[in-house]
């Protein structure tokens, strides 16, 4: 038995970590390469001098690239900062905003049991997701190296999330021609394989619109794969609906969702969904869950050790829903919208091979002819090619996957104006490849 005068640890002994050399062994996470990409522009502009034409179509910034969050949106927030106050809250965000996210965002029905208790705050995305995938392990399998399944040509982050906390993110099969999508088979064969490693699958992420390939997913279909991985035994299925506001059409319900599943499967499924994308809000960070209340309950309690939600955020986004969030969101979704239906029409009168469904800001386009002109080895080495010699900087799928090699990510959260000139440059340079 301890006395004061010895060492002892803060948990029982039965409860202690074990001794494992597993984190000294594990891969070096890389950086990202998707922020450094376009300053590739800068030997471009040095080339052609200050007053050159540049065009970055390499990354999703609404707030860089349109408008913004609107300068009244940010002055309601402020206000409502104001009179909530500088003190801390609460590590799932503030009541008032939890509130806000159920009754005037998502206006979830009642029946489902749903309610501000379901609700937890993230300091972005990406905050969101660590969380999501700790809460996985922990109340999924309840141990490090089990599975988490993500897309054969993933967004960058999907791969180096659930690795950096402990899960092995696992590739799905799948091909260009389906745009890399899941399907039961697909994800059967990927469950079997972690099966016959020894390894469960606590989690699946299904995102539409998807970044990078731009494909969407009907909502049925999500709820269909849902379902599918569930009885399968995945612990949870994940639906990152991040772009999902940007569209021509209807946004995602969460109660189309949610009410799809039996009440035991509905407490396996979690919902993202934030201001990053829709509201062009990159730098507000501020992002939700959705999920039952024993997943809400653990981040909550690792959150309140780790990394708790601003108020700043979740104003401005409770400002965005008071005033009803399509109108809000309208000066990053309309000029997108038109920007979408100007690539259709350039990608094919042009005969490229391109993947882009109905929402987002993603075309996702195959390269591979100009690669072998040019003699590129990767992706990496034609989007450099692009950025100083031509002033059009796009993402190399090779930034994703190996099977996204020979494509790469054209981001149209642009004026439309700006591009269609950024269409025209990079199809110029690629002609220029062949001489």
């Amino acid at each position: 038995m301890s006395t004061p005068t010895t060492p002892r640890f803060v948990v029982p002994d039965d409860t202690l970590i074990p001794v494992d050399p597993y984190p000294g062994q594990l891969y070096a996470i890389p950086p990202s390469r998707m922020f450094l990409i376009k300053l590739s522009l800068n030997k471009y502009q040095e080339q052609i001098g200050p007053d050159a034409v540049m065009f970055d179509a390499s990354q999703g910034d609404g707030g860089a690239s349109l408008p913004g969050v609107p300068l009244e949106l940010l002055d309601r927030a402020h206000e409502l900062l104001r009179e909530h106050g500088t003190g801390y809250d609460f590590p799932f965000g503030a009541d008032v905003f939890r509130r806000s996210v159920v009754e005037q965002y998502w206006q979830l029905d009642s029946a489902l049991g749903y309610g501000p208790a379901n609700v937890l705050a993230a300091v972005g995305g990406r905050d969101a997701l660590i969380k999501a995938y700790t809460a996985m392990i922990q109340l999924g399998s309840g141990r490090v190296g089990d599975a988490v399944i993500v897309s054969r040509v993933p967004w960058i982050s999907y791969n180096w999330g659930p690795y950096a906390v402990g899960a092995n993110v696992l590739l799905a099969p799948g091909d260009a021609e389906s745009a890399w999508q899941y399907s039961e088979d697909t994800i059967r064969e990927s469950v079997e394989f972690a099966r016959q490693q020894g390894r469960e699958v606590i989690g699946i992420v299904i995102t539409s619109p998807d970044n990078p390939t731009g494909h969407t997913l009907p909502l049925e279909r999500q709820i269909a794969l849902g379902q599918y991985a569930l009885s399968l035994g995945v612990h949870f299925v994940l639906y990152d609906w991040m772009y999902h506001y940007i569209t021509e059409g209807d946004p995602a319900s969460a109660n189309t969702v949610l009410s799809a599943f039996e009440p035991d499967d509905r407490a396996r499924v979690i919902i993202l969904d934030g201001l990053t994308k829709s509201l062009g809000a990159s730098n507000v960070r501020n992002a939700h869950l959705i999920a039952s209340e024993p997943v809400i309950k653990f981040i909550s309690g690792r959150a309140s050790h780790g990394v708790l939600p601003h108020f700043h955020g979740q104003a401005v986004a409770m400002a965005a829903y008071e005033r009803g969030f399509r109108q809000a969101a309208a000066p990053i979704i309309d000029p997108t919208n038109a920007s979408r239906r100007i690539v259709r029409r350039f990608l094919t009168d042009n005969g490229y091979h391109f993947i882009l469904g109905d929402g987002g800001y993603y075309a996702f386009i195959h390269v591979g002819q100009w690669m072998d002109a040019g003699n590129f080895v990767d992706s990496f080495g034609l989007g450099e090619y692009l950025a100083a010699g031509h002033g059009i900087a796009v993402v190399p799928g090779a930034a994703f996957s190996a099977e996204g090699n020979r494509w790469v990510r054209f981001s149209y959260a642009l004026p439309p104006e700006v591009t269609k000139g950024a269409l025209e440059r990079f199809h110029a340079g690629l002609a220029a490849v062949e001489g």
